[in-house]
Order: C-alpha cells, then sequence, then structure tokens
C-alpha cells in the first residue's frame, strides 16, 4: 500500500494509536479514513480496520463484509493478497455469531487464497488462523499424531527446549491438511529426530509420531 496515500496515512496512525492502546483515537483516526475513501480500494482499506473496532459481533460482521464487499468491486491485483485475510475476518465474526457452517465455509475460502499471499510473516501468521479455524469448525481432519505431538509440545516447554519447539512448531501450526503440510511437518519431525538431542522417552514418542503421520 502507498504510505502516502491519506486513508493508508490515517490507517497507519490508526495501528500507531492501537499499538499504544489508545482504541477511542484509533476507531476515529479508522472512521476517517472511512469518511475519506475516494474508491473501493481506500474503502476496502478502511474498512477491514474499522471492523476492528466495533462494539458488537453483527456490527464486526457488517464492517467485514462491507471491506469483502468493496475488494470485489477493486477485482484487480491490489486486493489479491487481502482475500485470505478477509475470509478470515469473515469467519471469525460469523464463530462470534455462533454460526459455524457459515465460519467454516470462510475458512476454506481463506485456505483457497492463502498462496496469494507474499511469503512472510504476514502470511504465516495468517496460515496459522487458518488452520486453526479449519480444525476448530471441523473443516480438517484431526492430524493422525495429533496426541502424540500435543504431548511432546508439553514435554519441550516443561524442559525450556525451545529449539526443538522452535524447528517443529511452524510447520505444526501452518498444518491446512494438505498432502504438502503433511510433508512439511513429516521432514520437521525427522530433522529433530535425526539430531538425537531429546531424552530417549521423548525421542521414542517423536518415531511414534513419524510412523503414525507418514503411514496414515
Amino acid at each position: 500500500m502507498d504510505p502516502s496515500n491519506p486513508v493508508v496515512r490515517l490507517c497507519t496512525q490508526g495501528m500507531q494509536a492501537e499499538a499504544e492502546g489508545r482504541d477511542a483515537d484509533a476507531r476515529d483516526l479508522f472512521l476517517q479514513a472511512w469518511e475519506a475513501a475516494g474508491d473501493d480500494y481506500e474503502a476496502c482499506v478502511a474498512a477491514h480496520y474499522l471492523a476492528r473496532h466495533q462494539p458488537t459481533p453483527q456490527q464486526t460482521l457488517h464492517w467485514n463484509q462491507e471491506c469483502l464487499n468493496r475488494a470485489d468491486l477493486v477485482g484487480d491485483d491490489r486486493v489479491t493478497a487481502f482475500y485470505a485475510s478477509l475470509h478470515v475476518n469473515m469467519a471469525k465474526a460469523y464463530a462470534d455469531l455462533d454460526d459455524p457452517d457459515r465460519a467454516r465455509e470462510h475458512f476454506e475460502l481463506a485456505a483457497a487464497h492463502i498462496d496469494e499471499v507474499p511469503p512472510g510473516q504476514y502470511a504465516d501468521w495468517t496460515r496459522a488462523a487458518i488452520a486453526e479455524g479449519l480444525r476448530s469448525t471441523g473443516a480438517a481432519e484431526p492430524r493422525p499424531a495429533e496426541g502424540l505431538l500435543t504431548a511432546l509440545f508439553t514435554r519441550f516447554c516443561e524442559r525450556g527446549d525451545f529449539k526443538a519447539l522452535g524447528l517443529i512448531l511452524p510447520a505444526y501450526l501452518a498444518d491446512l491438511g494438505t498432502d504438502d503440510d503433511r510433508v512439511r511437518l513429516a521432514t520437521a519431525l525427522h530433522m529433530v529426530h535425526a539430531a538425537r538431542w531429546l531424552p530417549e522417552d521423548e525421542q521414542h514418542t517423536l518415531s511414534e509420531a513419524i510412523s503414525t503421520l507418514t503411514t496414515a
């Protein structure tokens, strides 16, 4: 986004206010951005941020829907990378309204758009949010080794083994249930297993997890 754009500049100021805990100021700045929007692209950007400062789930859904509608009206490459996040926001709004079917629908749409997000921390965060949403709404099957991996993560945390946790957790959190995701997670598990620094019981559990994951 162009930082010199007046709407983008107001949204940037609003994000700064958010970071400083000034939520009322942030909402005012995002509302100013909405009122200043001169086209669908600028309205899409402003609505995205304004949705984060609504008093009710219904109003949050309204502004997220407005954001999605405006993105559809833009219809060009400027908004292509937005869609995964927009559908995550729609899904969370429906989940807050106790509508798991619509939430699941939007998490699935978000997953369909995730490869359009440029690689980086934002893409990683969005992918993790989608993976969590797919599982919480029953759109993705539980991992075959879920119980074993949870037990391992608990042990890593208890021992403070952040190296093992850091090597495996990104692939675990980003698992959308595809074959590629399963290979990525299995590869991370193999790497830690091959290093052989874990205690014997954890090494054994890790072997079981790899076997379960790769043979399911």
